[in-house]
């Protein structure tokens, strides 16, 4: 594969020496460990309404957990027991969804966090997308070697309004642009799956070439712009790039740390983050225009910082983490890294709080 993107008759190359126009100084304001046993952990959703972090801590539940006291509130009904990777929040109709691992989801209040019975929607899931615009929820719901079904619910009444067969087996981030259109990360076939919300089917695929593996995703939907947290595949770099949505090309790309899994955009700061969890990264990138971006700062993390959520009224970001070890007795996930944690240790689970 080659190291460049090829953008018509031009190269564009890497920009990870380009100088920064300015330096934010974002950095960890705070970090509260909370009990915990030994489970992973996965996504993170911010409700800016109550001011509370939801917590996909898997075997451990989903838990509600509040950023301004730095302590744990609540694990949302039988959670644990269906080991929640996250949650997905409606707030207009006031409706939470948990994604579990097993193919359940349990939908809550977000005012109360009240439970309501878990309902099963397939064999397993990962995460699942809102789109306001139709009022929909997209599932990433369990994959074959052919394909992965892409389930669809209408909230908020929860009821099943079709399926939507993809052709990746490995759907990942997904973000909406209000006006119909979801954009999934296809990362085995590094390519972005375009989703007319309304109709229910694919109506474009976006080739990213020199984007390895496409993970995050994050819309700018004033501006046409998509921007991509990409893991490195073989000789092919970690990289962000930006997508015109438009024309499906990209117009930008700059490598990052690897093993990203979170990726913001905040339109009034004019700011793109990416989280890597495998270098231990926060990547902070300027958006002077729709066509224009530079590299701000890199602040180091620690490893497995790797998901993102952000209070935009506050400007500040969350993560999770946990100390974690390779243990070489065991399966390690080494499509991510050959050292990836696969093991964690009790009481070190970490809510961590980045401003400026």
């Amino acid at each position: 594969m080659k190291h460049s993107l090829l953008m018509g008759a031009y190269a564009l190359c890497f920009a990870v020496a380009a100088p920064a126009f300015a330096f934010d100084g974002w950095h960890q304001e705070n970090a509260a460990t909370i009990e915990s046993k030994t489970s992973a952990f996965d996504y993170v959703a911010f409700d800016a309404g109550t001011n509370r972090l939801f917590i996909g801590h898997r075997q451990e539940g989903l838990q509600v957990f509040d950023p301004a006291a730095h302590k744990l509130v609540k694990v949302i009904g039988d959670t644990a027991t269906h080991s929640a990777n996250g949650a997905t929040l409606m707030p207009e109709f006031d409706l939470g969804i948990a994604n579990n691992e097993d193919g359940t989801i349990t939908p809550f209040k977000i005012s109360t966090l009240e439970a309501q019975p878990s309902l099963k929607v397939s064999e397993e899931i990962d995460a699942s997308h809102y789109d306001p615009a139709s009022k929909r929820i997209f599932v990433n719901a369990a994959a074959g070697k052919d394909g992965q079904d892409i389930v669809v619910l209408d909230a908020p009444s929860l009821k099943v309004a079709g399926t939507i067969r993809a052709a990746t087996a490995k759907a990942e981030g997904a973000d909406v642009d209000g006006k119909g259109n979801l954009y999934l990360a296809e990362q085995d076939l590094a390519k972005i799956a375009v989703i007319d919300t309304k109709a229910m089917k694919v109506t474009a695929e976006w080739e990213t070439t020199g984007c390895g593996k496409p993970t995050a995703v994050a819309s700018d939907a004033v501006n046409k712009r998509l921007f991509v947290g990409c893991r490195s595949k073989g000789a092919v770099k970690p990289a962000l790039i930006v997508i015109n949505t438009e024309t499906g090309k990209i117009i930008y790309a700059a490598e990052i740390g690897d093993g990203v899994d979170g990726t913001v955009y905040d339109a009034e700061l004019k700011r793109i983050f990416v989280a890597s969890g495998v270098n231990a990264t926060l990547s902070v990138f300027e958006q002077q225009n729709a066509d224009t971006y530079k590299l701000v700062e890199t602040l180091a993390t620690r490893q497995w910082v790797k998901v993102l959520a952000m209070d935009r009224k506050a400007k500040k970001l969350y993560s999770i983490v946990a100390e974690g070890s390779a243990d070489a007795g065991k399966k390690i996930n080494t499509a991510v890294s050959p050292y990836y944690p696969n093991t964690v240790f009790p009481n070190t689970f970490t809510v961590l709080t980045y401003s400026k």
